[in-house]
């Protein structure tokens, strides 16, 4: 196994992209960069040479369900020959939709980046992850926001910056520890909806 390293920011590992084609006009990481996040110890895990040769050296993968429109989409979305994949980046950004008025837009891809990254390092490989909350449109945000004062009203979700996740047969403290061993935004734990918020905002905690 490899030696623990002190934890190092995703936000951080951006200065090391490559990748200059603006997407929502975010950087994201390139191999590089995906390299030294797959080398740490996170969240107390000591990560394997085979998991950071998969992390690194292999296309990058989402394999999602959405529970509110009973889709599911598994798809290749960065490759270490092109890049990131516009028509795949557009393909999750859809299945990540506001399922109250079907509107999307593209995700950031460094938020996809931390969903692959918290895939592999929980070892959730054969079953979806599910996003309960993708992108939300004003509107649908300001109408959540009337209904609970757990919804923020300047959201990332309406900038395609965060989703809210759960791993069925994982906990959800364990995924929530493991979302915050990233140190590549915010991360809620909602423990009595049994779910984890995570974004690429500030990096920041909160929990209800």
């Amino acid at each position: 196994m490899l030696a623990k390293a002190t934890i190092q920011s995703l936000n951080s590992l951006r200065e090391d992209s490559q990748d200059t084609t603006p997407v929502n006009a975010t950087p994201a990481l390139s191999r590089r960069g995906f390299l030294k996040l797959a080398v740490l110890s996170l969240g107390g895990l000591a990560v394997t040479p085979a998991l950071a040769r998969v992390a690194t050296a292999k296309d990058r993968e989402l394999f999602v369900y959405n529970p509110h429109t009973a889709e599911t989409i598994r798809a290749v979305y960065w490759t270490p020959v092109d890049g990131y994949l516009h028509e795949s980046l557009r393909d999750v950004s859809w299945a990540l939709r506001d399922y109250y008025t079907d509107q999307m837009k593209i995700f950031d891809p460094r938020l996809l980046d931390q969903l692959h990254t918290l895939q592999l390092i929980m070892e959730y490989k054969t079953a979806p992850l599910h996003v309960i909350s993708g992108y939300r449109s004003p509107s649908t945000n300001a109408m959540l926001c009337r209904r609970s004062r757990a919804v923020a009203r300047d959201s990332y979700h309406m900038y395609g910056m965060a989703t809210d996740i759960r791993m069925p047969g994982r906990g959800t403290g364990d995924l929530r520890r493991a979302a915050l061993s990233l140190q590549a935004g915010g991360v809620g734990y909602y423990r009595r909806s049994n779910f984890v918020h995570v974004d690429t905002g500030p990096i920041r905690t909160w929990g209800y």
